[in-house]
């Protein structure tokens, strides 16, 4: 890998980390916090998160068109700007209507600054070369939970969760903002030819008439819907399976690092096995892990054995869907078509913890967890008819 294109990468790289820590992780980071301070339930609470993630998912086919039209860089970096003024004005929140205004705004936010603007962005800039800038993004952005689980607790109980989401947002603007700034305009000097505006737009159009297209957007929906069901209530679901708090924050802060170890493995092996093969295995491995976090309410040692499986597949899973994308529907136009497959996969994780509240309630997390395993080998079967559906 060349120089120019490490000097483009890691700094954004680093940016995704932090920005993913403060404006996404924070929220499960937080929740219990919330839910004990503020004196709001726990479904009120997650539907904040649930209405960002909706803003987001229906704002990325914009973000998208955006990105096609060549305004990615001031576009990425008004919205890591925002997200720290959006940050400072979460810390200051009395009334619930303020808390679901503010992750409203940071649900427009996200759809600019997160891995589905920030891959697409690098698709456009380096074309044929974009899968070695997603994987280090992804590589070094898998840490993102791990910064984000442990800052919060630590920070929580020094300055309490207030002072904790001002310390985000300052690290958001006095750091994420530069390195964003430094590596997309590294990025912009490799841009490499792309198609007129007109055959992007007709490329958009297009894939909606592909079965290949909604097979795709089904699939990783569906990851998207049971990242976010699980993500959401790790904390409340390691306390329902009888983990002690210690270890559920440290269970809940190496799902991080499990995503890393699944990209590495993915590289030492990308020669060998397809990328589509490699997506398969990443289902089977969600599915496992899974199937381990029902059992830990007989033997909470499987808690450990969830994250492995669960944390390098969804990691693995980061990398596969746009390259997939790209694959299977071709590069043209790709910000508006990764925008357009956003949806589902935004949709789902916004749909993920306020599903995961209303089955808790009335029936408890075995069946959540049940539902997602279920959930999961429907999305397998949907990634293999999407291979079958590729347009020849």
């Amino acid at each position: 890998m060349n120089r120019q294109l490490l000097l483009a990468i890691l700094p954004l790289a680093v940016a995704e980390t932090l920005i993913w820590a403060a404006l996404y992780y924070a929220f499960p980071a937080l929740l219990p916090v919330w839910e004990s301070d503020l004196g709001w339930s726990r479904g009120d609470i997650a539907g904040a998160f649930t209405a960002s993630l909706v803003i987001t998912g229906l704002a990325a086919p914009r973000a998208g068109r955006i990105i096609d039209r060549g305004n990615s860089k001031a576009m990425f970096l008004a919205a890591v700007l925002a997200g720290a003024v959006l940050l400072m004005l979460l810390s200051m929140v009395r009334e619930l209507w303020q808390f679901w205004a503010v992750w409203i705004a940071i649900g427009i936010v996200n759809a600019a600054c997160l891995y589905e603007a920030c891959f697409a962005i690098i698709t456009v800039k380096l074309g044929s070369r974009a899968k070695q800038g997603i994987t280090i993004v992804t590589l070094v952005a898998g840490f993102a939970g791990t910064v984000s689980f442990p800052s919060a607790y630590l920070l929580t109980e020094m300055l309490g969760w207030r002072g904790a989401i001002q310390v985000f947002a300052g690290v958001t603007v006095l750091v994420s903002l530069p390195l964003a700034w430094l590596g997309l305009g590294q990025l912009e000097k490799m841009r490499e030819p792309t198609a007129p505006q007109e055959e992007q737009r007709q490329a958009g159009r297009a894939a909606l008439r592909l079965p290949a297209f909604w097979f795709i957007g089904a699939a990783f929906g569906i990851t998207g819907l049971v990242h976010g069901m699980i993500i959401s209530h790790i904390r409340p679901i390691m306390d329902d399976r009888g983990i002690e708090v210690g270890l559920a924050v440290l269970i809940a802060s190496m799902i991080g690092p499990m995503q890393v170890l699944g990209r590495l493995a993915m590289v030492a092996v990308q020669n060998r096995v397809s990328t589509y093969g490699t997506a398969l295995l990443a289902f089977c491995g969600m599915a496992l892990g899974l199937s381990a976090l029902l059992g830990a309410n007989m033997a909470p040692w499987l808690a450990l054995a969830f994250v492995l499986p669960y944390g390098a597949a969804y990691g693995v899973n980061s990398i596969v869907r746009p390259v997939l994308t790209a694959e299977f529907l071709g590069r043209a136009g790709f910000g508006v078509i990764a925008g357009m497959l956003a949806v589902p996969y935004v949709l789902g994780n916004a749909a993920g913890p306020v599903l995961a509240a209303w089955i808790w309630e009335y029936a408890g997390y075995d069946l959540v967890l049940t539902l997602s395993i279920v959930l999961i080998c429907c999305g397998l079967v949907s990634l293999m008819a999407a291979r079958s559906a590729r347009p020849a």
